[in-house]
């Protein structure tokens, strides 16, 4: 079959399609110019390459040729990798919504030639998505005029100013900060948790990282058990179900019922390096192993399965496998009596992961997940805590190598620059909280990456948004810019190398220019830069978190942090002022704010400034780095130097390594061990 133009992409998702018979176009120029001579309308479908549903429509729809020649006869057709886009998923999802339809994806939307949505939809089944196009191709041939004018309503209302569209109005002052609102909204917000399973009461079930780094915060500022226990039954559960790997480690992307068990089984490297910062703070806090050991087993499966040649980690892995969802990872007990020939060893097998001769997945076969602890196990089957902890190490490997010889998942192997940002932060979390050096050593080949990645420019140092050798050279997002300052900026504090809080504090240098709106005094920043040569229908700012948080939430966490880091408090200012435009929002919908509900507990009790000046400066902050101090930002040297504003005046005492604890940049005395630094640091919460 002849490519169609998709062939020339770097996409892995747009060369999922270089073969369908649809006459694709990518977005750009080209398309959109056809269109608008031909004035035709636009059908632009949107997904991802590890999207079970999307293969599902390109085999139904776009693979077969009367549908094909349908649409390549009455529509502009546009591919879009939303990964690769999602400036251009968003405005899309936006208009769906806002004509009532449930978002997902595939997204499949009708625009008119010059780019405006007048109807959209997700998935459709062939015959359905057949009519369908013969329905939009009548309308459009006999009511152009209507369908423009809905047009025109939803591009206006996809411009309408984010904050009056919610009721608020810009505040730079932004009021006082209320520990009584936002107690307020964790009662309103936990009359939805699972007290079972964890997570929110309804199905399906999506991991909420978020959600984890506010509770954690909330207890801590509280006392509230409750912000706890359940932060923890979530994080245990996710960690025993299906969600969770528990052969080869890694977190799906979401679960299809109530109970953590049936995933879609794609692996989204956001989901997991976010999972692991929530995984290390929540052992800062409780210290239980099992949480530890969810974090370590995904950071060997980042090395294993994730880790480009250059240092990058790559986007998702499918979920299919041979044209089936999830069969890479599913067992039958036929593969099991395989793996494990003596029959007293596969019954323990099978009662671990709860495998069984019918199967606890559709068409017999089994996904391993665990209820309880290791230590319930133990007792049930009358083995000694250490022999199951071995015994359990040896089936996991077992399983693993029997396992890797299956044809293995599809890779998306771009390299998304925020993506890696992330996993960034949440390796270094897991190098601090795990004392796993692996992760140390991994977080430094990423941030090494991020570096080598950014351009120079007159006014600072400029991202891509996908970094893959030969990909597309889409100027970078503001979700990019955040998440990779936040990375190196927490990449400093686990080595104190100052070319990593250089970097940070260039890259948001840039973004505070290239992304600003001037006409507004609340602060709220754009998703795009200025210096796109593409404008779209709408330029966006995002308020609200997804499973990634919302990247003005993002910008506004890691502004306050490098601003502490750098003694710079135009920074920290800045950090409040975003806050201050969203805040009656965070009070009442903490859930679809948790990145700024976590921000807002953070300025709530700010954390301590915490210097470490002498030669033992690595040790101390290895053994702080075990506490959870959240909201504690950690700057050092191994000898006095003023290399940064924050260390200028902290000279060390008597050779002896010497903390100096301060609080919005006023200091206490001086202290000489870690015990009398958390004295300090408790006594000044």
């Amino acid at each position: 079959m002849t490519p169609n133009r998709l062939a020339t992409e770097s996409s892995p998702y747009l060369l999922q399609h270089a073969l369908n018979p649809v006459d694709w176009y990518p977005w750009g120029e080209e398309a959109l110019a056809r269109a608008r001579d031909e004035q035709k309308p636009i059908l632009v479908s949107i997904g991802y390459a590890a999207c079970h549903w999307c293969h599902v429509m390109e085999h139904e729809s776009f693979e077969n040729q009367a549908v094909a020649t349908v649409m390549n006869e009455h529509f502009v057709c546009i591919k879009v990798d939303r990964e690769e886009r999602p400036d251009v998923d968003a405005i899309y999802m936006d208009a769906v919504q806002a004509m009532g339809v449930r978002g997902g994806w595939p997204l499949n939307v009708f625009l008119t030639p010059d780019a405006r949505p007048f109807y959209g939809l997700t998935y459709a089944p062939a015959p359905s998505w057949t009519n369908l196009l013969h329905s939009v191709e009548k309308a459009w041939r006999e009511n152009r005029p209507q369908l423009e004018e809905s047009a025109a309503q939803f591009t206006q209302t996809l411009n309408a100013d984010e904050l009056r569209k919610y009721g608020l109005q810009a505040d730079p002052v932004g009021g006082a900060l209320d520990g009584a609102a936002l107690n307020q909204a964790f009662f309103t917000f936990q009359q939805g948790f699972d007290r079972a399973r964890g997570g929110m009461d309804r199905a399906p079930k999506f991991p909420m990282p978020a959600h984890y780094t506010w509770l954690l915060r909330y207890h801590a500022r509280t006392g509230a058990t409750l912000a706890l226990d359940h932060t923890l039954l979530t994080l245990r559960e996710m960690a025993r179900g299906g969600l969770y790997d528990q052969v080869g480690g890694g977190w799906a992307r979401y679960s299809v019922d109530a109970d953590w068990l049936v995933p879609h089984f794609e692996k989204m490297l956001y989901d997991n390096g976010q999972l692991l910062t929530a995984y290390a703070e929540a052992y800062q806090v409780s210290q239980d192993e099992e949480l530890r050991e969810a974090g370590l087993r995904t950071i060997d499966w980042l090395k294993r399965e994730m880790l480009a040649p250059n240092g990058g980690l790559y986007a998702s892995l499918d979920a299919d496998s041979e044209g089936v969802e999830g069969k890479f990872y599913v067992w039958t007990t036929d593969e099991l009596s395989a793996v494990f020939p003596d029959a007293t060893e596969r019954g323990l097998v099978a009662a671990y992961y709860r495998l069984t001769e019918a199967g606890n997945w559709e068409h017999g076969v089994n996904i391993p997940h665990r209820r309880g602890t290791d230590a319930q196990f133990a007792a049930k089957h009358h083995l000694t805590p250490a022999d199951l902890a071995q015994r359990a190490e040896n089936w996991r490997t077992a399983l693993l190598n029997a396992r890797e010889p299956r044809p293995h998942p599809g890779l998306d192997d771009k390299l998304l620059t925020g993506w890696n940002g992330l996993t960034l932060r949440g390796l270094c979390d897991a190098y601090r909280a795990f004392d796993a050096p692996d992760a140390l050593a991994l977080a430094q080949r990423v941030g090494q990456f991020l570096v080598n990645s950014l351009t120079e420019t007159a006014d600072g140092r400029r991202l891509r948004r996908n970094l893959k050798p030969g990909g597309a050279a889409q100027p970078g997002f503001l979700e990019d810019y955040a998440a990779v300052a936040h990375g190196l900026a927490s990449l400093y504090e686990c080595t104190f190398e100052p070319q990593w809080l250089r970097a940070a504090d260039e890259l948001l240098a840039y973004a505070l220019i290239h992304f600003a709106d001037p006409s507004t005094p609340e602060g709220l920043l754009f998703y795009t830069d200025d210096t796109t040569a593409e404008p779209l229908i709408a330029r966006k700012k995002e308020l609200f978190d997804n499973v990634i948080p919302a990247s003005n939430s993002l910008l506004a966490r890691t502004l306050r942090q490098v601003g502490l880091l750098q003694g710079n408090r135009a920074y920290v200012d800045r950090a409040r002022t975003l806050l201050a435009a969203v805040r009656p929002l965070v009070e009442k919908e903490p859930g679809f704010l948790g990145s700024w509900a976590a921000l807002y507990e953070e300025l709530l009790t700010p954390g301590a400034e915490i210097v470490i000046i002498g030669p033992d400066a690595d040790a101390f902050r290895h053994e702080l780095s075990r506490h959870f101090l959240p909201g504690t930002v950690i700057a050092g040297a191994t000898a006095a130097t003023d290399e940064l504003p924050v260390l200028v005046g902290k000279p060390t005492f008597d050779g002896l390594t010497t903390v100096y604890v301060c609080f919005e940049g006023a200091c206490q005395q001086p202290v000489f061990s870690v015990a009398e630094a958390l004295r300090e640091i408790q006594g000044g919460r």
